[in-house]
């Protein structure tokens, strides 16, 4: 399940809602994937925790619901729908990713 702010279909929220904004992130301390990491600081009591690279599962995509390897969403589509990701997305991963 992906959680956030006013989500459409594909899981885009209300403040990522261009149209390839539909990668969902794994929280490293709640372990729930969140649209975004504002989304799950406005919903939880906690700020969002970056998730290892090296983490199963640390992304999902929105349309498809499958959950992703880190290696398989710098691919930026997904393998299952081939939906494409926002290549801008790269520029936030230290929010979300650590090595």
């Amino acid at each position: 399940m992906i959680y956030g702010i006013q989500l459409d279909s594909d899981s885009r929220c209300i403040h990522y809602h261009q149209p390839h904004d539909i990668a969902a992130m794994e929280c490293g301390q709640c372990h729930q994937y969140f649209a975004c990491y504002q989304c799950h600081n406005l919903v939880v009591d906690h700020d969002f925790v970056p998730i290892s690279t090296k983490d199963t599962k640390p992304v999902m995509c929105g349309r498809c619901k499958h959950k992703l390897s880190f290696q398989q969403y710098q691919d930026k589509v997904c393998p299952y729908c081939f939906a494409q990701f926002n290549p801008n997305c790269e520029l936030h991963e230290h929010l979300y990713f650590k090595d």
